[in-house]
């Protein structure tokens, strides 16, 4: 008589489980490794040591250990294997299906050949090809990817993704972009190139430790993973970065591919100096554990040769040195810049239509030209009353008359967090002190990298590491 459904757990847990056999355990599979039988107590029965490995995709390699007779739910996967051969094919059909194998796989021998464009749901234009010739080309793609707005950099990035995840150059991929692009970069790369990516952030975090444990870590629990610069910068992100990324470099590197959005904003900031944001140290902490990258910015160039070459540097430290100006022909080597002006068809026609500016004059209400003398006239009077060097207040009254010109939303927050500090200074003595140049940089620095997006600005004022800076700067 076949037993009912709800013994069957009971009938194979009878025994422990013998290594190299699959087993079921916290709703995931697990190879077992090493069996120990070990008495828990004189009283009771003996319990197994069962350690176990992962076999899952998304967790390869993880450990676990438990104790079988008290593990709920775990058993032996009984009819794991390969299935029974119950006929054989017609000579053709099989011809045909080897046939499809040897046309449909991209192999690193044959550079002449790409699949990706064939594989995605979009229409490709032609100049789009030309990153990912390059990164084929490659040995180890380093690549600057610096076309024009609109010209599809994030296209250009999926084809390059899908053709070295082909060619198996590559499996884990990190991207990280702009809070407010997170979503876009998971919908584009799942509609129009099939590719599944999950986004890291604090709720991702939390979920994933409800349901493999408080030791989980987000950065090994799936191949490709999205997330923000400005949360994996500091905190928690960070933090869960250093734990699995290794004290030194090594070979294979421990991930695969980065990709980062916006660039631009990676590069040492204000001025000459080039002073390194939270941001520029996060790249510089993992970029040299990948084994590829890809940059991608419309702005690659902010008028600095320190901001640029730093750039570059943290693209490839092998070629490029911060200071050092690099040639055309090196530039040329890593970079793809084309803007929409030179981009013509098979017959010299331009793809797109000449640019023409046109400036829209804006009329503001008497409510908003109100706001803006009442600042006007606080601003004035705070720079009367300060005696002190005014860089960095003249910093923040700047930044206020541009939160007022962006939204009220944006004004409300960033002012009320400046009174905060007004009001709190005023209750500790003051010292007179004199401005050091590189403080008063550092804090410029941080508080413009917490304004990078308004998505951001309507919901935050300043920051509060930006924020403490420059109210003893100020």
């Amino acid at each position: 008589m076949a037993a009912s459904a709800s013994e069957v757990p009971v009938a194979v847990r009878a025994t422990a489980p013998e290594p190299r056999q699959l087993v079921e355990v916290r709703r995931r599979q697990w190879l077992v490794s090493e069996v120990d039988a070990a008495a828990v107590a004189p009283e009771l029965p003996k319990r197994h040591l069962v350690k176990l490995s992962s076999v899952d995709e998304d967790a390869l390699g993880e450990e676990l250990e438990v104790l079988w007779e008290l593990e709920p739910g775990a058993h032996v996967i009984e009819r794991a294997g390969l299935p029974a051969i119950t006929g054989v094919d017609d000579g053709n059909d099989l011809e045909a299906f080897l046939d499809a194998v040897r046309w449909g796989t991209a192999t690193n021998a044959d550079r002449g050949y790409l699949q990706a464009p064939f594989r995605s749901g979009i229409s490709i234009e032609d100049y789009q090809l030309d990153p990912l010739v390059r990164a084929v080309d490659m040995a180890r793609t380093n690549l600057l990817i610096a076309d024009d707005v609109g010209l599809g950099k994030t296209i250009e990035a999926g084809l390059v993704v899908q053709e070295m995840l082909l060619r198996h150059r590559a499996r884990t991929i990190l991207v990280l972009c702009p809070a407010s692009l997170q979503e876009k970069w998971r919908v584009e790369m799942a509609e129009k190139f099939g590719l599944d990516f999950r986004i890291v952030d604090t709720d991702y975090v939390k979920r994933l430790r409800r349901e493999r444990g408080v030791h989980a870590n987000p950065w090994t629990s799936f191949p490709r993973l999205i997330t923000s610069i400005d949360w994996a910068k500091q905190g928690e992100g960070v933090r869960l970065l250093r734990d699995v990324l290794p004290p030194y470099t090594t070979f294979p590197r421990r991930f695969d591919l980065l990709i980062i959005d916006e660039a631009h904003n990676v590069a040492p900031t204000v001025g000459k100096y080039a002073v390194e944001s939270l941001r520029t140290r996060l790249v510089r902490l993992v970029a040299p554990h990948f084994q590829h990258k890809l940059f991608l910015t419309a702005t690659p160039h902010d008028g600095y040769t320190e901001s640029f070459t730093a750039l570059l540097e943290l693209l490839d430290d092998q070629r490029f040195s911060r200071s050092v100006l690099p040639s055309e022909e090196q530039l040329a080597r890593v970079m793809v810049r084309r803007l929409k002006e030179d981009l013509v068809d098979a017959d010299g026609e331009r793809l797109y239509p000449k640019r023409r500016l046109e400036a829209l004059k804006v009329e503001y209400t008497v409510e908003e030209r109100r706001a803006r003398e009442l600042l006007d006239k606080y601003i004035e009077s705070r720079e009367a009353d300060d005696d002190r060097d005014g860089a960095a207040s003249h910093f923040v009254h700047q930044l206020l008359r541009k939160r007022l010109a962006s939204s009220p939303a944006a004004f409300s927050s960033t002012f009320a967090r400046h009174v905060a500090t007004i009001e709190g200074r005023s209750n500790t003595a003051t010292r007179a002190t004199a401005i050091d140049d590189r403080i008063l940089r550092r804090a410029i620095a941080r508080a413009e990298e917490d304004y990078a997006n308004d998505d951001t600005l309507l919901t935050r004022g300043l920051s509060e590491g930006g924020q403490a800076d420059l109210a003893q700067a100020a």
